[in-house]
């Protein structure tokens, strides 16, 4: 049975100092399509936790092994994540279509935001720097990297 298909489209916009490689989100807007809202402020929520997760991937986390294959990133103690001053207010809306084999109109909405947050968030970056590509995290060091080969 189709219940049917969330979509969205979420904008970032960034200011990159290319000096030092920090990345500062300056608007943060997202509009998704969970059907009928049920209880549109337990959604606005999830969108916005989601939304500070997917950040978190394209800023602030990452994976990273030693030499012997074991995870040195293993704890809050070895990355960051994000926090209220990491982030901007988000504009969040709604553009609400419903399935037709749903009785209820609704659809998913726990993973919105942390599907459109990492390439939002990198595609602002890559369109500040002029560049095409950007693996994440998006470190200030990385960023800073990418800044100086476009300088060269």
């Amino acid at each position: 049975r189709h219940l049917g298909n969330t979509a969205g489209t979420h904008v970032c916009e960034v200011e990159v100092d290319p000096e030092t490689g920090v990345v500062e989100l300056c608007r943060y807007s997202a509009v998704d399509d969970f059907g009928r809202l049920v209880n549109p402020m337990i959604v606005e929520g999830q969108v916005h936790g989601g939304i500070a997760h997917g950040v978190g991937q394209a800023l602030l986390e990452g994976c990273r092994y030693d030499s012997d294959g074991q995870l040195v990133t293993a704890s809050f103690m070895d990355y960051t994540m994000p926090r209220a001053d990491n982030l901007p207010g988000f504009d969040v809306d709604y553009a609400p279509t419903h399935p037709p084999d749903n009785p209820l109109g609704v659809k998913g909405c726990g993973e919105a935001g942390a599907i459109g947050a990492p390439p939002a968030v990198i595609n602002a970056i890559c369109n500040a720097l002029d560049i095409n590509h950007l693996d994440m995290p998006a470190t200030p060091e990385t960023v800073w990297r990418a800044a100086r080969q476009t300088a060269a």
